[in-house]
This record gives C-alpha cells, structure tokens and sequence, in this order.
C-alpha cells in the first residue's frame, strides 16, 4: 500500500471524527452541567506499540513493548507510519462552567470536585454536574430526565412537604425537617468518565477509578443556582474551522498521491 494514501486517509478521518466532536459540543453549549470533549490523536506507530492480554481475573492488560517492529517472519509489511496520525480517544475537560444563579430551592451547584450519583428506573448508577432537580411523581428529587438523585440512604424523599430545599452542606430540608444528605463522588481520573446522552456520566473499565464518596461534612454546595456548560463558542469555532481546514489539505494531500500513482503506472505500463 502506498504509506502516502494511507497517511493521507487517517488524516482525514481524524478530522471527520474531531468535527464530530467539536459538533457535539457545541450542541451542548446550553447544557446545564455539560463538559466538553477534547480530541485526543495518537502515531499509528505508538498504538503498535501496545499488546493486548487477557489476564486469569478477566481484566485486560495493556504491555508496551518498544520499539515495536511491524513485520511479519522478518518482512516488513506495511512500513514506517510515523507521520500516520489516528484517532486514539475523546477525553472530557473537568474544568467548571459558568455559574448562573436561579434562586430555586432544589438547583444547586457542587462547590469544587465532585458529581451527583443518579439512578434509572433499571438501577443503572450515572455521574453528573447537572444540578437542576425536581419532585419526582413517586416524591422523590429527581433530575429533569426523571433519574433519582442518590443520598446517603438511596433517594431522597420531600413527599407533599409544602416547602423544601437543598442546603449548603447537602443537607435536603422538608417542612423544616433534615429528610436526606446529598451524597457526593470524585474519581481518582475523571477524564475516562464516558457521555452517557448529554450530561451524565458512566464508568467504564475503572480507567477512572472506583467512585469515592465525598463525606458529608466535606460537602459543599451552593444553592438556588445551576452550573452550565463549560464550552466555549469561540474556542470550539477555532478548532472548528482548524479541522476543517487540516482536512481539505489531508483530501489534496490524497489526490495528489493518486495522480502521482496514476502516471507511475502509466509510465510503467507504456515501456
């Protein structure tokens, strides 16, 4: 395979894939809670590097073994691909987004690190920053998705109180009375946590390590207001129009290969 078209086509798929990304962001600008995904590439070269084995307990184990060499019984298959760049993986940027305030007595806003636990109706657990909830037809505080937001003791029942809110230390009052406590997790690397729809998170292959449960006298809240998005229009415009543009030179890049192929095999078919 000529090594020039192939460089060319990972090229462009990267960008294809970096568009995606800087879309689904920009989607999401709105978003109460959302964190944005930042585009990680990789050599193609540096992800040979890489064996993957199953070990006895079931977990796969990544071994790095370099220099890799690309051969097959001593013949060189497909080359040097160092200046092959692929898509290696999307990572989420944990840095806060814009504080807005809403006065509503069951928005609030974690203060620091951490992520509220929900949970569907399967008993699915989701990570979140989305702060806004509400009671829930069952009683319950809920997201605006209907998930169950997770106390210390499973969900966290208002019932018909006729007043309620969320305190600053994570403390649920109704009708004056403490009925939960918010329960707060961190990870020890929050960037492998994977976008489950648009602000919930889930964890997967404990590359962001177990949930760890924030304790209640560290909680800190701020209530009757909503964290948004932390995406930002113009920085995601600019790599925007820098994938754009990386992919129309990678697309010329292929046709120029082409034709310079195409008249090789003229030049050697006519002699």
């Amino acid at each position: 395979m000529n090594r020039g078209l192939y460089s060319a086509c990972s090229a462009m798929l990267v960008q294809e894939t970096n568009l995606d990304v800087v879309t689904n962001n920009l989607a999401n600008v709105d978003t109460v809670g959302f964190r944005k995904r930042v585009s990680a590439n990789a050599e193609f070269s540096a992800l040979m590097d890489r064996l993957e084995k199953i070990s006895e307990d079931g977990e796969t184990k990544i071994t790095t073994y370099p220099p890799f060499s690309m051969n097959w019984k001593g013949k060189q298959v497909i080359g040097g691909m160092a200046l092959a760049n692929i898509y290696s993986q999307s990572y989420m940027d944990t840095q806060p987004g814009v504080v807005q305030t809403t006065d509503a007595p069951f928005d609030a806003v974690i203060d620091g690190p951490g992520y509220f636990a929900v949970q569907d109706g399967a008993g699915n657990t989701y990570y979140t920053r989305q702060g806004n909830f509400m009671v829930g037809p069952d009683g319950t505080l809920v997201t605006r998705d209907g998930m169950a937001l997770q106390g210390d003791g499973g969900p966290i029942a208002v019932e018909e109180a006729s007043s309620a809110k969320i305190l600053g230390n994570g403390q649920v009052l109704a009708d004056g009375e403490v009925v939960g406590q918010i329960t707060l997790y961190t990870f020890e690397n929050a960037t492998y946590l994977q976008q489950v729809g648009r602000n919930n998170l889930l964890v997967v292959n404990n590359d962001s390590g177990a949930p760890i449960p924030v304790p209640a006298e560290e909680t800190r809240l701020l209530p009757g207001a909503l964290e948004m998005s932390n995406v930002s229009v113009v920085e995601e415009m600019v790599r925007m129009i820098e994938a754009q543009r990386a992919y129309e030179g990678a697309s010329k890049a292929l046709m120029t290969h082409d034709e310079t192929t195409g008249k090789l095999i003229s030049s050697f078919g006519r002699s």
